[in-house]
C-alpha cells in the first residue's frame, strides 16, 4: 500500500523548509510541494528519508500522498499568491480537508478564504507562525484562529513543532475567524515598537556616552541576563561584535540606516486608528522607518542646519537610566498592543483570552521576552484587566523606571538626539494616567466652528453654544 504522510506544506523557501523539517523531527511524517524544483530537491536532500519527508512539484502528486482529511500548510507570500495557490488545490480536494495559511495575510483576507472555502466544504484558518527561519526549523511561537473543530487536526502537530516555555507549548487555539493573523499583525506591531525602542537606546548610548561596540556588547549582554531577557536584546548584544569581513571593522557601522517594512506594523497602526485604540509608540516606529528612507533628502537637510554639540553623560549613569527607560518603554509597548487586542477581541468576536496570548510568546517568537511572564500573570489574575497599565503588578515596574524615561528624553531633546519611540511612550502613559486632559478645548473649538456639541462636567446631556 502507497505511504500516505500525515502533514502537507506548500512553499519550501527557507522558512518552508525549515517548518516541515521540523514536522518531520517530531515524530510526523511530511510532504513537500514547490514550483521550483531545486528547492524541492534540497528538501529531499536535507531530509535524509523519504519515508519521513518527501517533495514534488505536481500538485496531484502532493495531494494524493496526503492521509485525510489532508492538513495542508502555506508558507507563501501574503496577497495574491495564497489564492492562486489556493485555486490550485481546489479541484483535488476533499470535503472536510484543511488548509491553514501560515503566512502573514491581513486578517480581512483570512475572513474572506475561510467564508469561500466553507461554502466548498473546505476548512481554512490562518496561523501566525513567529520566530524566523531559525524558530521554523527549532520551535516557533504558532497563533491560530479559525474553525475550532478543524483544529483539532493539526493540533498534535502543532503542539509537538512550536517552542517550548517550562515544557508548555507556545501554540494554542486563540478564536474564530482570523483571529490568529490578527494577533500576529499586533505581534509584529509590538515588534517593530521594540525595535525602534532598542535602536534608539542604542544612539544615545552611542552619541551621549560614546560607548564602544564592545561596550555596548556588553551592556546588552549585562541587560539580558536581568529583566530586560529577550530576544531582541539577545541578538543585539551579538550584532555589536559582529567583525565586517571587508574593511575589518564591525558589521553594524557598515550597514545603510533605512530600514525596510513588509506592512504588518503599518496594518497594526491603522486598524488601530479604525478602533479608536491608541498605539503610538507603534504608530512613531513605523513613521521611522519611512522618515529613514528619506536618505538623500536626510543628508541635504543636515546641511542646512545647526545641529546640537552632544553634551556627553558619566558612562555609569547612562547605562543606568537607559536600561530603566527601555524597561519602562517595553512596558509600555506591550501595553498598547495588548489593549489593540482586548478591543479587536470584542469589535471582531474572537473570544480573545489575552494571557493565553502572552503565554505562547513567552518563547519562540521575536517579541519574547521575561517581562511576558508578568504580563501572563497580570491577566491571569484578571481576564477583564483593560490595560495592562491598571495592573497592580506592574504599578511599581513603571513608577520606578518612568523618572528615568523623562531624564533621558529632556537630554535627547536638548541635544539632538531623536528619541522619538521613547518620547511617545512617556507621553502615551503621562497622558493615560491623567484624569484631566485639555481636550475640553477641542471640544469647544470644534462646537464653535461646526456646531458639533458637547458635554458638560456638571450636567447630562448633549449641549451647544452660539460662540459669536
Amino acid at each position: 500500500m502507497e505511504q500516505k504522510y500525515d502533514f502537507g506544506l506548500v512553499g519550501l523557501g527557507v522558512m518552508g523548509r525549515n517548518f516541515i523539517l521540523n514536522v518531520a523531527d517530531n515524530g510526523f511524517t511530511a510532504y513537500g510541494n514547490d514550483l521550483d524544483e531545486e528547492k524541492v530537491n534540497a528538501l529531499i536532500k536535507e531530509g535524509g528519508d523519504i519515508k519521513k519527508v518527501n517533495a514534488t512539484t505536481d500538485v496531484k502528486t502532493f495531494l494524493n500522498a496526503l492521509s485525510t482529511p489532508r492538513k495542508i500548510m502555506l508558507l507563501v507570500p501574503a496577497g495574491k499568491a495564497v489564492d492562486s495557490v489556493i485555486e490550485g488545490l481546489l479541484p483535488n480536494l476533499d470535503e472536510g480537508d484543511l488548509i491553514i495559511d501560515g503566512g502573514n495575510s491581513f486578517y480581512t483576507d483570512t475572513d474572506r478564504r475561510e467564508a469561500y472555502l466553507s461554502q466548498k466544504g473546505i476548512n481554512f484558518f490562518g496561523a501566525g507562525v513567529s520566530g524566523g527561519a531559525e524558530g521554523a526549523r527549532k520551535g516557533p511561537s504558532i497563533m491560530p484562529g479559525g474553525n475550532k473543530e478543524a483544529y483539532q487536526h493539526v493540533k498534535p502537530i502543532f503542539e509537538a513543532v512550536s517552542a517550548k516555555y517550562q515544557g508548555e507549548p507556545c501554540v494554542a487555539y486563540l478564536g474564530p475567524k482570523s483571529a490568529g493573523n490578527y494577533v500576529k499583525m499586533v505581534h509584529n506591531g509590538i515588534e517593530y515598537g521594540l525595535m525602534q525602542l532598542t535602536s534608539e537606546i542604542y544612539d544615545v548610548l552611542k552619541k551621549g556616552g560614546d560607548f564602544t561596540n564592545d561596550e555596548l556588547h556588553h551592556t546588552f549582554k549585562k541587560w539580558n541576563s536581568d529583566r530586560l531577557q529577550s530576544f531582541l536584546v539577545e541578538i543585539t548584544s551579538e550584532i555589536f561584535e559582529k567583525e565586517d569581513d571587508l574593511t575589518n571593522g564591525r558589521l553594524v557601522d557598515m550597514i545603510l540606516d533605512k530600514a525596510k517594512q513588509k506592512g504588518t506594523g503599518k496594518w497594526t497602526s491603522q486598524n488601530a486608528m479604525d478602533l479608536g485604540i491608541p498605539v503610538p509608540s507603534i504608530d512613531v516606529a513605523v513613521s521611522m522607518r519611512e522618515i529613514s528612507a528619506l536618505k538623500k533628502e536626510r543628508i541635504q537637510a543636515d546641511k542646512l542646519y545647526d545641529r546640537p554639540k552632544v553634551a556627553h553623560m558619566d558612562k555609569d549613569k547612562l547605562e543606568k537610566i537607559t536600561e530603566e527607560a527601555l524597561y519602562f518603554s517595553f512596558i509600555i509597548t506591550y501595553a498598547q498592543g495588548l489593549h489593540q487586542l482586548a478591543d479587536a477581541s470584542k469589535e471582531y468576536g474572537y473570544e480573545l483570552n489575552i494571557a493565553e496570548i502572552a503565554k505562547i510568546w513567552r518563547a519562540g517568537c521575536i517579541i519574547r521576552a521575561g517581562l511576558l511572564a508578568d504580563i501572563t500573570e497580570a491577566f491571569m489574575a484578571d481576564d477583564k484587566l483593560p490595560n495592562l497599565l491598571l495592573s497592580p503588578t506592574f504599578v511599581e515596574k513603571v513608577q520606578s523606571t518612568v523618572n528615568s524615561a523623562r531624564e533621558l528624553v529632556a537630554f535627547g531633546a536638548k541635544n539632538g538626539i531623536p528619541l522619538p519611540g521613547l518620547s511617545n511612550s512617556l507621553t502615551y502613559f503621562d497622558a493615560y494616567t491623567s484624569s484631566r486632559l485639555p481636550l475640553n478645548l477641542i471640544q469647544a473649538q470644534r462646537d464653535y466652528f461646526g456646531s458639533h456639541t458637547y458635554e458638560r462636567l456638571d450636567r447630562e446631556g448633549i449641549f451647544h453654544t452660539e460662540w459669536e
